[in-house]
């Protein structure tokens, strides 16, 4: 199984609507899409996280409640509120977001049991917590509970700069939590801001990095493979790294480290590509996500 613990969150979609610019409520948070991605292609995955007690809270556990996850928690929290991110989106169906997170929940996460924890194979962790105290403390515990239980680790640098302004405290904060993970996604931009350098000197650590229509990127054990995409045209692309690691993780989920072979790994990597491509044809970081069926269809038409 794969439980994802992290940020859910509703993102609000601009767009311009006559003489209003409007925001339509989409579900959405990095780990929550994960986790949504990696159920639709038919993994067993849990989810925890924490919302505020109000209207986007019921919201959203109304809509995690209809995903079908095997295990979910989602505290509601009424000292705080329900985390925004507002997402404008260009003419490529490129978007930039701005983040409404004052005294919002979704790093004031429930606790993991122990009995969760056991049945899990795959442990990943999202990044927006770590910009507080409380989420890098729930962030380390549970990271270090994981690999003493012998579970992988995986975790989603997912790097916005109007959460951490200074970049370079912000580095080293994600550091000491990405020392704990087997599993590790960074964009062509985070892998950028990190060094290369740095990146490259991760042997120990699968590391994938999405690149967009490019396709993507895997290093393991001193070697490296990019692997293509397929041509799509973009309508929205928030959430299509969600969309591609969802694929990359219920590809690993169940498989030893020892089978993390260069064949194996360009396989779940070429998987994951046309994963994320789909899901740019709709709006959202969730509705457009594939099944499997959509998926091998798309790679038998290429």
């Amino acid at each position: 199984m794969i439980l994802c613990v992290g940020e859910i969150l509703a993102d609000m979609i601009g767009s311009n609507n006559g003489n209003a610019f409007c925001y339509e409520r989409k579900a959405g948070g990095a780990p929550f899409n994960v986790a949504c991605a990696a159920k639709k292609l038919g993994s067993a995955v849990g989810f925890v996280g924490a919302v505020g007690d109000d209207v986007i809270g019921e919201y959203l556990i109304g809509f995690a409640r209809g995903r079908g996850f095997d295990y979910t928690i989602i505290d509601k929290n009424n000292s705080a509120n329900t985390t925004l991110a507002f997402v404008d989106i260009n003419a490529d169906g490129e978007r930039s977001f701005s983040f409404y997170r004052k005294n919002t929940a979704d790093y004031l996460l429930p606790q993991v049991s122990d009995e969760m924890l056991k049945k899990s194979d795959i442990v990943h962790i999202g990044s927006l917590m770590l910009s507080e105290e409380a989420g890098r403390k729930a962030a380390s515990e549970l990271c270090e509970r994981a690999r003493k239980e012998g579970k992988l680790v995986s975790f989603d640098v997912n790097f916005r700069s109007d959460i951490y302004r200074d970049t370079e405290s912000a580095v080293k904060i994600y550091k000491q939590v990405m020392k704990f993970a087997d599993i590790l996604k960074f964009s062509e931009d985070e892998a950028e801001i990190f060094g290369w350098e740095y990146v490259e000197s991760l042997t120990d650590k699968l590391v994938c990095v999405s690149l967009g229509g490019k396709g993507s990127m895997w290093r393991y054990g001193g070697e490296s493979e990019t692997v293509p995409s397929v041509r799509v045209t973009p309508v929205d692309t928030t959430g299509a790294g969600d969309a591609f690691y969802g694929g990359v993780l219920s590809g690993l989920d169940g498989l030893r480290k020892e089978n993390w072979t260069k064949q194996k790994l360009n396989e779940i990597f070429g998987f994951a590509n046309v994963c994320g491509a789909l899901n740019t044809l709709c709006k959202g970081a969730i509705e457009g996500l594939p099944d499997k069926a959509d998926v091998m269809k798309k790679m038998r038409a290429e």
